[in-house]
């Protein structure tokens, strides 16, 4: 099973145009900036730099998580402007999924010379959005 297929493709076919215009070289802040006005075009609704609470063993901690976007109120998109992703990466946005208890995350990476990278995160918990 595919968790939210048309949402992901949607969000993926948006950071697409985003890469294709812009190309490689510039800093997550450009992308994110290109990828809201490319997210609003297409009425993807989304909300930018979102707030998210964060669970540890059922207590809601005081530190939070602010998400480069969430869309359609259930997936996380993290961005970045690297050469190549790494392990690194995609632990972030899985520890960001469990913490936060959302299903799906999207890594989009604008950074390689060659195509933007992107890896969709699930958290294995069936019990989340």
């Amino acid at each position: 099973m595919i968790f939210f297929q048309q949402e992901s493709y949607e969000i993926i076919g948006a950071a697409l145009q985003v890469y294709k215009v812009l190309g490689t070289g510039f800093a997550e802040a450009v992308y994110q900036e290109a990828l809201e006005i490319e997210f609003t075009k297409r009425n993807i609704p989304y909300k930018r730099e979102q707030e998210l609470n964060i669970y540890y063993d059922g207590f809601l901690l005081k530190k939070k998580y602010y998400a480069d976007f969430v869309c359609y109120d259930k997936i996380i998109v993290e961005l970045k402007a690297l050469l190549e992703l790494d392990n690194t990466n995609y632990s972030q946005v899985y520890n960001y999924l469990k913490a936060c208890r959302f299903k799906l995350g999207l890594l989009i990476n604008f950074g390689n010379k060659k195509q933007m990278e992107y890896k969709r995160v699930l958290n294995g918990d069936a019990n989340i959005k």
